[in-house]
């Protein structure tokens, strides 16, 4: 294996981190293994500024190459496409932690991409990327406040179990993803099965100390390499410039910000801005820069929002810290569809829809590195450019989207219903019509309504709600006086501190995401947020709980209904039929779909919307894998006719026979008198061998029936009559030595045998 010039190993988790070997012409690269599991992580910067620059322009690119499975992607081109989610959702959990490090006013841009090189299928690849992106970037020249460390910590048994195995977390009660510096937190993400509040202070407390042994082998990497960080043009406003505008603006800059509304707002900054970029155009003639008033009006925005908040608790929109927006709820808003609701928190206000499907609606993940193979509960979040008031590129989803519908998917899982109780394909449709703040926690808390109004029995409600946070430091940097901000609106989101999400029901957290802007968040804060989060949840879910407080009873008219049936498993190739031919022909005929369950259980799974079609289809799977049983009717059809009785197919694929003594009250001499191929008669099994073959009777079945006729009657009636008007003859089969021929029956093969031996004498004459 290619050994690199400079390597750390953290013994107490297996992980080596390594560098100066490959790409040696980025800023910083390095490899980082755990297993067999290795990632690559290059950081680069550019040297300049690009023009018209006036955001800092990160981008965290992570990819999944097929070849580190040993595998060979699928599709014409037969390479790697667009990133996949799991490759999206890697990368925002790499770049949260990363930005707030970089220096203010740094904007020149910097590109960290991360490739998957080999897969074990063991160790997961994203606690990887995060501690190798930061590596990368502290043995790097890039300016970077670093470093910083990532584990995964499950629960299992009620013990902590740091960076767990694929097979680990499927038993895992907790699904931390935490990220810290060497003394405070810095950004987490995950999931968790309703975890008390207090249990889940305890997995921050222990996952600080646990981190501490890979931040401790970055520096001694970083030592190692010894690069000397660059120096680069911050893009800053001028104390000059901040002045010249802060005389201009005064007070009014205060009384723009505290218009009621979102819009109201905006409209007013944007016209005090609009004041000073004419004058101060007019005073720097062409020397005028048109970003150093966008950059001083940043300041100033932010200094009235975080001054009046920390000075005297007032917000933007009028209430204080605490406070949390009016809520709103309504639940079956639309005809047709199988679930729906909306879901508003001031001015944030998401709809979101519920759609019933089949197994064979879910998603298919074609993931390298382990984990499920498919999904079952979908959640989708759209965010269009008329939900704020603006216009723009209309697309797909974006990284963003990808990643709230994520944080909304597995805040909302826990509570579902298993597979095995329910087994419907779910999905949730999030369209944010209105935002002003925290709108995944909006798409949590609608679809949980969502899911009620469309009849999905989850176990309990949830409910989200983001906390923010506005600190004030010392001269030292330390944080010398906090404020948390309830329900947090977008300019408290991009003036503040923090925005510390998290879900869950009246028992305990099910989902959260933290994410800062400064330089670490201190646990004693941290433990505050939580405890005012659950005070929010409670109020939220009261809220709720008025508009609809538990699942409806049916579901939708319009949504499938659903049978699960199990067979022998055997049989389930009598189900499918040759290329899926028999299976086609069910759906076709009843309207329904039949879904045959991967594990090899036998389980049949039928969707249908209608009692009807749901029969049919039921009829056809029962009929097909039904036995023939001694004692019961069957209206079969007549397969074959011979001398000594009839072959008559009861269930598909399954016949017997009717003995010429057993087709009639009379004698029957001929079969062929009384029935023909493809006749129908009513017959009744009287017996099964010992090795399997099975005795009818159709006047067995006649006499059960009381004498009601069959498709045959006709012809029996008519055999009935000619056999007393005429002398009595022997059956076939009771006539020559050949036992079960009669003379007809006899004639046909001697004939046949005739033949065979007529050819080789024509051969003979020919020669």
């Amino acid at each position: 294996m290619l050994k690199q010039k400079y390597s750390v190993t953290v013994e107490e988790y297996g992980i080596t981190i390594e560098t100066g070997s490959v790409a040696k012409q980025a800023n910083g690269a390095v490899t980082i293994q755990s297993g067999e599991t290795t990632v690559f992580v290059a950081a680069t910067a550019a040297a300049k500024i690009r023009e018209g620059q006036d955001w800092f322009p990160l981008t965290v690119d992570y990819r999944e190459k097929f070849a580190a499975a040993g595998r060979i992607p699928g599709g014409f081109f037969k390479r790697e496409g667009r990133p996949s989610e799991k490759e999206i959702l890697t990368s925002r959990l790499t770049d949260r932690p990363l930005r707030p490090l970089f220096p203010k006013g740094f904007f020149n841009e910097v590109q960290v991409q991360g490739i998957l090189l080999t897969a074990d299928l063991i160790n997961e690849p994203d606690v990887l990327l995060v501690n190798g992106a930061s590596a990368a970037l502290v043995c790097s020249d890039i300016p970077w406040n670093g470093p910083i460390a990532c584990i995964r910590l499950g629960l299992i048994d009620d013990e902590f179990v740091v960076n767990p195995t694929h097979e680990q977390q499927y038993e895992s009660e907790l699904d931390l993803i935490y990220v810290g510096n060497e003394n405070e937190m810095m950004m987490i993400e995950g999931s968790a099965e309703e975890l008390p509040d207090d249990k889940f202070v305890e997995a921050l407390e222990y996952a600080q100390k646990a981190i501490q042994p890979i931040i401790k082998a970055q520096k001694e990497l970083a030592k190692m390499v010894g690069k000397t960080k660059k120096t680069f043009d911050l893009f800053v406003v001028t104390d000059e410039n901040l002045d010249f505008a802060r005389k201009i603006v005064g007070k009014k800059m205060a009384e723009a910000v505290f218009k009621e509304e979102k819009a109201a707002r905006q409209d007013a900054v944007d016209a005090l801005k609009k004041e000073v970029e004419e004058k101060m155009a007019e005073r720097d003639g062409d020397d005028y820069d048109s970003n150093q008033v966008m950059l001083a009006f940043e300041v100033l925005q932010e200094e009235i929002y975080r001054e009046n908040i920390l000075e005297s608790g007032k917000r933007a929109d009028g209430r204080s810290p605490s406070d949390l927006r009016d809520i709103e709820c309504h639940v079956g808003l639309y005809p047709r569809v199988h679930g729906s609701a909306l879901f508003q928190r001031g001015e944030t206000q998401g709809m979101v829809f519920t759609t019933l499907g089949s197994r064979s609606d879910s998603q298919s993940m074609d993931g390298l590195t382990g984990g499920p193979r498919e999904k079952s509960f979908l959640l989708h979040y759209n965010f269009p450019n008329f939900s704020v008031g603006e216009t723009g590129r209309i697309m797909g989803p974006g990284r963003r989207e990808i990643g709230h519908g994520a944080l909304a998917e597995r805040s909302l899982l826990p509570v579902l219903p298993a597979e095995d109780e329910f087994p419907y394909t779910v999905r949730l449709v999030s369209e944010i019509m209105e935002s002003n703040g925290s709108t995944s926690m909006a798409s949590v808390c609608g679809g949980c309504l969502s899911l009620m109004d469309a009849g999905v029995p989850i176990s309990d409600m949830v409910a989200g709600i983001s906390v923010g946070l506005v600190t004030k430091t010392d001269k030292d940097g330390k944080i010398a006086k906090h404020v948390l901000l309830s329900d947090i609106i977008g300019a408290e989101d991009h003036f503040g501190d923090m925005d510390f999400k998290i879900c869950g029901t009246k028992n305990g957290i099910t989902g959260f995401q933290l994410d800062l802007k400064i330089n670490g968040l201190p646990h004693e804060i941290a433990k505050e947020s939580i405890v005012r989060n659950r005070e929010l949840r409670e109020m939220i879910l009261e809220a709720m709980k008025s508009t609809i407080d538990k699942p409806r009873e049916e579901l939708s008219p319009y949504a499938p209904r659903i049978e699960t049936i199990e067979i022998d498993p055997e049989k389930i190739g009598f189900i499918i039929g040759p290329g899926g031919k028999t299976i086609r022909r069910i759906c076709e005929v009843s309207g329904a779909e039949v879904d045959i369950h991967d594990d090899n259980s036998g389980k049949i799974s039928v969707y249908a919307t209608s009692g009807e079609s749901m029969d049919r289809a039921l009829d056809e799977i029962k009929a097909l894998t039904a036995e023939i049983e001694e004692g019961k009717l069957y209206h079969g059809t007549v397969r074959g006719v011979k001398d000594f009785g009839a072959f008559v197919e009861c269930l598909p694929g399954k016949e017997g026979l009717v003995h010429v003594s057993e087709l009639a009250d009379f004698r029957v001499n001929y079969v062929d008198d009384v029935c023909a191929m493809g006749d129908l008669m009513w017959v009744k099994c009287i017996g099964i061998d010992e090795k399997g073959r099975v005795r009818l009777s159709r006047t067995a079945a006649l006499a059960e029936r009381n004498g009601e006729g069959d498709e045959i009657s006709e012809k029996v009636a008519a055999a009935k009559e000619k056999a007393e008007s005429s002398p009595q003859e022997p059956r076939r089969s009771d006539r020559g030595d050949r036992g079960d021929r009669g003379d007809r029956g006899g004639d046909r093969p001697r004939r046949r045998q005739d033949d065979r031996r007529r050819a080789p004498r024509r051969k003979r004459e020919e020669d």
